[in-house]
């Protein structure tokens, strides 16, 4: 009869390790998920203000995109700051 439950079992067993070995290998790249996210994030910034989607032969086109969006940058963050000092911060 011992014999007749592990049969029953078996089945059940193997789901069960299967399951515990697929949490494991989740566990494991949830730590490093984080982190290539943020690399891909970064990555996508730093080709997107080097221009790095435009026709290198043309240097013009390049170059003028990376000012262009370089003063972007500029404008977005001193508009932040302006805001933040505007309307946040206290007046005295």
């Amino acid at each position: 009869m011992s014999q007749n439950e592990n049969e029953k079992d078996h089945p059940k067993e193997k789901l069960r390790k299967e399951a515990l070995r697929t949490l494991d290998r989740v566990n494991a790249e949830s730590e490093t998920v984080a982190g290539s996210t943020f690399v891909r994030m970064a990555d996508r910034a730093k080709d997107h203000l080097s221009a790095a989607d435009k026709d290198e032969d043309d240097r013009i086109e390049v170059w003028g995109s990376r000012i262009g969006r370089g003063l972007g940058l500029v404008f977005a963050i001193g508009l932040a700051i302006y805001l933040v000092v505007t309307y946040v911060l206290p007046k005295t």
